[in-house]
């Protein structure tokens, strides 16, 4: 079984991997840094709630999981 901790900080550490690389997206499409924050921000808080919320989900399904 894995921790909550442990959870949050995968989390936290894909979330901060995908949120550059989401910046630097942006960035090359846009040009502006005030919309790629914007944006950057948004996404880093909505996404590390719902990938939390998917690892707690999967902690509690059987399959696949070996004693």
């Amino acid at each position: 079984m894995e921790k909550n901790r442990r959870s949050m900080a995968k989390a936290l550490s894909f979330r901060v991997l995908a949120t550059i690389v989401t910046l630097v997206i942006l960035i090359m499409f846009t040009g502006d840094w005030a919309i790629a924050s914007a944006v950057g921000a948004f996404d880093f808080i909505s996404k590390l709630v719902l990938y939390y919320a998917h690892e707690r989900a999967w902690e509690k399904v059987e399959w696949g999981k070996t004693n």
